[in-house]
């Protein structure tokens, strides 16, 4: 499957992110309301998150990557800038 990278990602986050590949958290959505998720991480952990750019369709029990380092979010097919609140 290929990705859609987002217009909100800057070049800089991409090569963050590729200099860093094993920085991703993998986890699922939990909570999905306009422009936050929250997610649960599979370290156990929980972090909400505000999207920033076009919306991103994010169900709740979705897979998901984290990148905290280049503040992308992964899902859907699309990649794009989340920060975290």
């Amino acid at each position: 499957m290929s990705r859609t990278i987002s217009s909100t990602v800057h070049p800089i986050q991409r090569c963050m992110a590729s200099a860093n590949p094993s920085a991703w958290w993998d986890g699922l959505v939990v909570a999905a309301d306009g422009a936050g998720v929250s997610l649960a991480l599979l370290d156990g952990s929980t972090v909400r998150l505000r999207v920033v750019g076009p919306s991103v369709d994010i169900a709740v029990g979705e897979p998901v990557a984290y990148h905290p380092v280049a503040e992308l979010l992964s899902a859907s097919a699309v990649v794009t800038t989340a920060r975290v609140v």
